[in-house]
């Protein structure tokens, strides 16, 4: 399925990266908040610089190794797609809505037939 090689250091690691990564997070969101004296511009910098900061830190855990292999595996699978042409996509298109039409009606009759089975020869309401 993919042949791209993901190398885990330790867990160790691994949990000081997650671990970077939510202080980061925080930290940024912190930054923000604390910031408030401050321009809007320094302060939504500071919130995305950290949080780039915290997902370089995933990206750089076995996760976000995993993470990575799998979007380059997606992009490969996404050229092996085969698009209908235009003519494909039309014919199906009219063939969905002659479907539709022809249930619509096929449950329209159903409905009235069974209306009048029960109101008028079941019942007899006239």
């Amino acid at each position: 399925m993919s042949s791209t090689q993901v190398e885990t250091l330790t867990p160790g690691v691994d949990k000081a990266k997650y671990a970077a990564c939510g202080v980061l997070v925080v930290a940024g969101v912190a930054a923000f908040y604390l910031l408030s004296h401050e321009s809007l511009w320094l302060r939504v910098g500071a919130l995305l610089l950290l949080l780039l900061a915290a997902a370089g830190s995933f990206l750089s855990a076995s996760a976000g190794q995993e993470l990575i292999a799998f979007g380059k595996d997606a992009y490969k699978e996404i050229g092996k797609v085969v698009w209908p042409s235009k003519e494909e996509a039309r014919q199906m298109t009219l063939y969905v809505f002659a479907f539709v039409v022809v249930m619509a009606i096929f449950l329209w009759s159903t409905d009235k037939l069974l209306e009048w089975l029960i109101f008028s020869v079941i019942l007899q309401w006239r």
